[in-house]
């Protein structure tokens, strides 16, 4: 298909809302993002922090971290190019690998974390409206403020509270704890060195950095977790923004539904040939006279033949063998492996008849429920094996495939995470023609292998069947 034909989708978690919660260190940053997330209570909300974008520190930098005499306070210790690229791919609904600092080695560790789909990000950190390409992609900007000597007051009397020196019970507020606990259970530190560092770095950073930033910032929030009208202003906010974009969601998938039933039905989907044998089956699975054992047995049967007629789409090289009876046998090689993605749950039907083709391919699984009030698809969840982008074929697996919206939905979370469109195949057993041009007119590289051609919006019922539930 042309590029003037592709149909550009994009998923609900693309443009990303991402909100900046900056502040000085030990004015309640993080606490104030939790109390946001908490407020909003959605799935799809994930906090970063900007302590993962330190720089890696040289030898001399490290002993200096070690003695309290670096300078963690400084716009310069922070990666901000590092930081600028994560979040992009964040709201262009990329996936994001962001770096894992220890805070014990002074040193940027090998494993990364994964982010991807967030419908909100909140970035917190001390720099967070620092830098004028972060600020950019930012949708609300919010200025965490405290008195100075209250923010030395949390990390000191954290600090206290691990050390050996006894200490006023009136000291131990636990909103005052919480908030410095990592300086010292994360970061390795004592009471001198938290005073150390406070009069030698973070305060003057303060005055230097931090504080011009609130001068940018959308809304300045007092007393933090306390402040719970500014939080429930934020919360309303975020609400409304993400109703927007839901709306816009739902326009588009009723776009590419009509452009779909206009369009013939793609080459890339492939019918299995109605032999009288599948035919025969087909009766069988229908007719609610047949017990479950034979529904079982006579799907599984099936679905063997549609992940047979999915691995013909593997690419295959020349290979040249020496037969037991040392004649020379030329055939085909795979080009890498195999692997698939259940569509949770209904996808858990084909896993039988995966295992009698492919013993040993390796499976990932998806979870993706459509909101009974949007109409909308919602991933739920997501483990895919690893480095998927790598391998030959990868099988995407649902029984039924109606409006086609969690179908594209799985389709693109494959190509997100680096899947070529010309690697995925869509197994299924029932598909309707509107569904199946929804997804092949987004992905027109994709293949969709089907069983047999239903209505277009008939009830799952095919997992139903099968798994007695």
């Amino acid at each position: 298909m042309s590029s003037d034909e592709r149909i550009r989708y994009s998923p609900p978690w693309g443009n990303a809302s991402i909100i900046g919660v900056a502040g000085s260190s030990g004015s309640g940053k993080t606490s104030l993002a939790l109390a946001i997330v908490a407020s909003l209570n959605l799935p799809w909300v994930v906090i970063m922090s900007m302590d993962s974008f330190y720089k890696p520190l040289t030898p001399e930098q490290s002993a200096a971290a070690f003695r309290n005499e670096f300078d963690f306070d400084s716009p310069e210790a922070i990666d901000f190019d590092i930081l600028v690229d994560r979040l992009r791919d964040i709201k262009n609904g990329k996936v994001a690998e962001v770096p894992v600092y220890s805070f014990e080695k002074h040193a940027r560790l090998e494993q990364t974390t994964i982010v991807y789909s967030p419908h909100v990000l909140i970035l917190e950190g001390i720099f967070a409206l620092h830098d004028q390409r972060v600020l950019d992609m930012l949708d609300l900007r919010i200025f965490a403020e405290a008195d100075s000597d209250l923010c030395l007051s949390r990390r000191s009397q954290a600090c206290t509270s691990f050390s050996p020196y006894p200490v006023p019970s009136s000291s131990f507020e636990p909103t005052l704890i919480r908030a410095v606990v990592r300086d010292v259970k994360e970061r390795g530190r004592d009471i001198e060195g938290c005073i150390k560092q406070w009069f030698s770095f973070v305060k003057p950073n303060f005055y230097k950095y931090v504080s011009p930033q609130r001068e940018i910032a959308d809304i300045i929030i007092p007393r933090g977790i306390e402040n719970r009208v500014a939080i429930q202003m934020i919360s309303s906010q975020i609400t409304s923004t993400l109703a927007t974009k839901s709306a816009q969601h739902q326009l588009e998938l009723t776009r590419l539904g009509k452009i779909a039933e206009d369009s013939p039905l793609s080459k890339n989907a492939i019918v299995l040939k109605q032999t009288n044998q599948v035919r025969g089956i087909h009766a069988l699975l229908m007719d609610p006279a047949t017990n479950r054992e034979d529904c079982i047995f006579y799907f599984d049967r099936l679905a063997g033949l549609l992940v047979e007629t999915a691995v013909d789409f593997m690419q295959f090289t020349s290979v040249s063998v020496t037969t037991p009876q040392n004649y020379t046998y030329t055939g085909l090689h795979p080009v890498g492996e195999v692997s698939a993605v259940v569509i949770l749950r209904g996808g858990s039907a084909f896993e039988t008849g995966l295992r009698r083709t492919i013993p040993d391919c390796r499976t990932g699984r998806m979870l993706i429920q459509t909101n009974y009030r949007t109409g909308e698809p919602e991933l739920h969840y997501r483990a895919l094996p690893t480095n998927i982008a790598e391998h030959g074929l990868i099988l995407v697996l649902d029984p039924q495939m109606s409006s086609g919206a969690a179908a594209l939905m799985a389709v693109k979370v494959l190509v997100d995470h680096g899947v070529p469109e010309r690697k995925i195949v869509f197994v299924t057993y029932l598909a309707g023609r509107v569904g199946v041009n929804r997804v092949l007119r987004v992905f027109p590289e994709v293949r969709c292998v089907i069983a047999r051609m239903g209505d277009d919006m008939e009830s799952r019922w095919v997992e139903t069947r099968y798994l007695g539930c």
